[in-house]
C-alpha cells in the first residue's frame, strides 16, 4: 500500500473579501508549476494558488462572474462543477501556454470551462477566457450512461479526458482528442461538435463491491499517465457517497493499465501532479473533504515508475 504525507491544508488568505470560508474544501483538479499548486474546486468559481514549499495562505483567481449560494443543496445544484485542470502548451494568443479548467458535464449547467494564460515564469497572467465546452461534452451524452469528466491531460498534440464511473455504471474511460482541433473549435463563435478520435475503456477493479473510478490524472514525458482513483459508494454521478478506498495507478501511452496500488488510508484524492525523478515519480495530490467546513489537503508520496 502507498502511504501519503500531509504537506499542508488549502487555507486561504483572510484578506479575501466576502463571507466565504478561509479555505478550499472540494479540491478536484491540480496542476503544479514550480512551487505553485494551482487547484480547481468543484464547488467554487475560482482557481486557487497555493505554495507547495510553505503553509502560507493561498490566493484566489476568479474564473466566472457571480456568486454561489451558501446553502449546500442549492450550491450543489448551481455550481459549475469544475473537476479537471490541464496545462496547455503555447498556442496562438498564449505564447507561454495556459491552464484549462473543465466542468464535469454531468448536468447541462456543468459544461463551462476556463482558459487562463501564463507568463514566462508560469504564473497566471491576464483575465480568464470563459469556454463553452458543450461541443466536446455534448456528444458524450450518447456514449456514457452518466457523463462525469474528472481528469484532463495534454501530451503532445493530444488532449485526454478521463470519464469517471460509479457503482451503477462503472464507465471508466480515456477520451482522446487532437488538441489543435479542440483549441481551434473552442475559439469559434458557433463551433461544431468535437468528437473523440478514440475511447479507451478500463476496468480498475473493486473493493467491497464498489469499483475504483478515475478522479484525476497527470501525463508523463513518454506519454504514459499516472492517475488517482477512489471507490465511492454511490450509484450516481451527482450524489456523493462514502469513500471506502483510494488508489494510484499507471497507464501506458496506448491506454493499457500497468499497475494499481491502494492507499493506506481512504483519502478522497481528486487531483494529482507528477514529477519524474530517475526511476521514481514524486506525486502531489489534493483531497475533496465533502464537507465545506473542512479544508482540502495537499499530500505527497513517491512511487516506482
Amino acid at each position: 500500500m502507498i502511504a501519503l504525507a500531509e504537506l499542508r491544508a488549502l487555507n486561504l488568505s483572510t484578506d479575501i473579501p466576502g463571507t466565504r470560508p478561509s479555505h478550499m474544501s472540494a479540491a478536484s483538479g491540480l496542476v503544479c508549476i514550480g512551487s505553485t499548486a494551482y487547484v480547481v474546486a468543484d464547488d467554487d468559481l475560482h482557481l486557487g494558488a497555493f505554495s507547495t514549499a510553505a503553509p502560507e495562505p493561498g490566493s484566489l483567481i476568479r474564473l466566472f462572474d457571480g456568486a454561489l449560494p451558501d446553502a449546500k443543496a442549492e450550491r450543489k445544484r448551481r455550481k459549475p462543477d469544475l473537476e479537471a485542470l490541464a496545462m496547455v502548451p503555447a498556442f496562438q494568443g498564449f505564447p507561454h501556454g495556459a491552464l484549462m479548467a473543465f466542468g464535469s458535464g454531468s448536468k447541462p449547467n456543468r459544461c463551462r470551462g476556463a482558459l487562463l494564460g501564463l507568463d514566462a515564469g508560469g504564473a497566471v497572467s491576464g483575465s480568464p477566457h470563459e469556454l463553452d465546452l458543450s461541443p466536446i461534452l455534448g456528444p458524450l451524452r450518447g456514449v456514457f450512461a452518466e457523463l462525469n469528466i474528472e481528469g484532463a491531460v495534454v501530451t503532445g498534440d493530444e488532449l485526454r479526458l478521463f470519464q469517471r464511473g460509479n457503482k451503477r455504471h462503472a464507465d471508466n474511460a480515456i477520451l482522446r482528442y487532437q488538441l489543435s482541433q479542440v483549441l481551434e473549435g473552442l475559439r469559434q463563435a458557433r463551433p461544431d461538435a468535437i468528437e473523440p478520435s478514440a475511447i479507451d475503456r478500463l476496468d480498475l477493479g473493486l473493493i467491497d463491491g464498489v469499483p475504483f473510478c478515475f478522479t484525476d490524472a497527470a501525463a508523463l514525458p513518454n506519454g504514459d499517465m499516472v492517475f488517482c482513483a477512489v471507490a465511492e459508494d454511490t450509484e450516481d454521478a451527482y450524489l456523493d457517497g462514502a469513500c471506502i478506498g483510494a488508489a494510484i495507478g499507471l497507464i501506458d501511452n496506448a491506454g493499457r493499465l500497468l499497475s494499481l496500488q491502494r492507499l493506506d488510508r481512504p483519502y478522497k484524492v481528486e487531483g494529482i501532479s507528477a514529477r519524474p525523478d530517475g526511476d521514481r515519480l514524486n506525486l502531489l495530490l489534493v483531497t475533496d473533504a465533502d464537507d465545506p467546513a473542512i479544508p482540502a489537503l495537499l499530500l505527497s508520496t513517491s512511487i516506482a515508475r
